[in-house]
């Protein structure tokens, strides 16, 4: 397949490495540059107000000539859901397979992407001739279907990059992994592995999926009343096994969530739902049916369950709500981060009457890979260079250790940091230089115009919430007009602190009076005074610093 000698080769990580989610992958090979998936991570807890976070692709922005394509491996937010902001500022063709594509497109328009997307739809089967390099692809299992590796094929070698997947020998017909053709790939020659690290923890084989379903029929059996069952968006094999199971229990079926109902409706138009006709109804339609033949399956706003139910514990949420005596499914892991909201909802759901399945059963399981499983990915590629990735710091130095047992040794694999320029030089790989890399995080319609100030401006308010001081001056006689007025939002209840208002309202007074009876005086050096001094007199008596902001009028 290979056409001439490659002189350069290069791996960049955008994203992905030393985080779960924001996948992004740089192959250059000479002077292109490949772009592996296109991904956004959901806020972490410090990030107070953000939407979501997607990778720096400034160095992109700087050598957009050079890019020639960018290649999704699956239709995950964390994979998919930064492409539109990548497609603003670069020109590309994107490759990816039907469900992945489709799914794609579904997430530009629901970002208010307006320009034209080149979509080349390919399958496992394809090979993608470019310039200095082709491209090929294998088919992985997934917890979404038409998940694929890709494979750029060098001069060197072949650089694979996985994607995210797992080895259930179980898997139905769509989510079968093609095993020989890996196998085919690594007696060809890998250059470098690229593999998932997510699950490098965890010691066996991930649970197979026909335990899920049997388990979560059962469930469904001796469930007395409504069931309400909660997954993430895009895990379209979990949402055949809630169908399968409904349809073996003669229950209906009402799709509760916006970007649940996309995909739904996306996976269902394409052909990788199975579902009976008579099977969905309308949310509206519940109380026609007696309970026990009723199921609510649902997500939340951003395709994460967990909110939503907590809405529904509370009796707040728009259609639906729980009432005593309905068992509700949680077939999903907590995000990075939110495993004590899930424990809080959790509870709550109980106390609404509920019955909870939740962790104790199986009805959800990892669609990653295990150790078995990454180490049987070793094995049947046996790379010339190991380069783990999509995990945490941890994970990849656990996914390092399974290659050195699988007879790699130290010299071989490199684990880089984000932004790292790793070179292929004299059969060694090697750190060569650094790209700008980093969060950059989209609130509302801004993308990137929140930094650490202003993420530390709400922290700070978010602790002890914020004074503003009013005082309005006259200009010619240089006295006060008005004022000083202190508002309190998130410090202390003015009702009950009328002495410290009334204390701080003098103190700033006094300040004011000092200043404007001088000859000349700034105003940054008035306001300055106001924020150090009543700081010092607050944190006296309170221990508490709330933001100040003194506003200076004159009339």
């Amino acid at each position: 397949m290979i056409k001439k000698k490659n002189n350069s080769i290069k791996f960049i990580t955008l994203g992905g490495i030393g985080e779960i989610g924001k996948n992004m992958y740089l192959v250059e090979v000479d002077t292109d540059i490949f772009i592996i998936d296109a991904g956004l991570m959901f806020p972490e807890e410090e990030m107070l107000g953000i939407d979501m976070v997607i990778p720096d692709i400034t160095y992109l922005k700087e050598n957009k000539d050079r890019v020639k394509a960018i290649f999704l491996t699956h239709g995950h937010e964390d994979h998919i859901g930064a492409l539109s902001y990548v497609l603003r500022q670069i020109d590309v063709p994107v490759y990816g397979t039907k469900l992945t594509l489709a799914l794609a497109n579904a997430k530009l328009k629901e970002q208010d992407y307006n320009g034209k997307a080149n979509f080349i739809e390919v399958d496992s089967n394809s090979i993608v001739d470019l310039d200095s390099v082709n491209v090929s692809f294998f088919r992985t299992n997934h917890s979404i279907p038409d998940s694929v590796g890709v494979c750029i094929h060098t001069s060197e070698g072949i650089i694979v990059y996985t994607g995210d997947f797992k080895f259930d020998q179980a898997a139905t017909k769509l989510y079968k992994p093609e095993i020989g053709k890996m196998a085919s790939i690594g007696e060809q020659g890998v250059l470098c592995l690229m593999s998932d690290s997510t699950e490098a923890e965890k010691p066996g084989y991930t649970t197979s999926e026909a335990i899920v379903e049997r388990e979560m029929s059962n469930a469904f059996y001796n469930a007395p009343g409504r069931i309400i069952a909660a997954c993430y968006a895009s895990d379209i094999n979990r949402m055949q096994h809630i169908f399968d199971a409904a349809s073996e229990n003669k229950r209906k079926v009402a799709v509760v969530g916006k970007s649940l109902e996309r995909i739904y409706h996306i996976a269902l138009d394409l052909g990788y739902l199975e579902v009976a006709e008579d099977l969905i109804i309308p949310i509206q339609e519940i109380k026609n049916y007696p309970d026990r033949e009723i199921v609510v399956l649902m997500t939340g706003s951003q395709g994460e369950p967990i909110e939503a139910l907590q809405k529904m514990a509370k009796q707040a949420h728009k259609l639906v709500n729980i009432e005593p005596g309905d068992t509700v499914l949680i077939a999903a892991s907590p995000l990075r981060g939110s495993e004590v909201f899930l424990f809080k909802t959790v509870d709550m759901l109980f106390r609404a009457g509920a019955n909870v399945i939740s962790g104790k059963r199986t009805i959800h399981v990892s669609s990653h890979g295990s150790q078995e499983e990454l180490k049987f990915m070793i094995n049947l590629m046996q790379p010339k260079f190991f380069i783990p990735v999509h995990g945490e710091y941890r994970m990849l130095k656990a996914h390092r250790k399974l290659a050195l047992d699988c007879g790699l040794k130290d010299e071989q694999i490199l684990i880089p940091d984000r932004g790292d320029i790793v070179e292929l030089k004299e059969e060694k790989l090697a750190i060569t230089g650094k790209v700008p890399s980093g969060n950059v995080l989209i609130d509302g319609i801004g993308v990137g115009d929140v930094g650490n100030i202003v993420l530390r401006d709400r922290k700070l308010l978010s602790q002890d919430g914020i004074l503003i001081v009013v005082v309005t001056l006259t200009k010619q006689e240089k006295k006060i007009a008005a004022g000083p007025e202190i508002i309190s939002r998130g410090f202390v209840y003015v009702r009950e602190s009328e002495k410290l208002m009334e204390e701080s309202t003098n103190l700033v007074r006094d300040i004011v009076e000092r200043n404007i009876a001088k000859d000349t005086f700034e105003w940054a050096s008035l306001k300055q005074e106001i924020r150090d001094d009543l700081n010092r007199s607050l944190f006296e008596k309170t221990k508490r610093r709330p933001m100040i902001l003194p506003i200076i009028m004159e009339v």
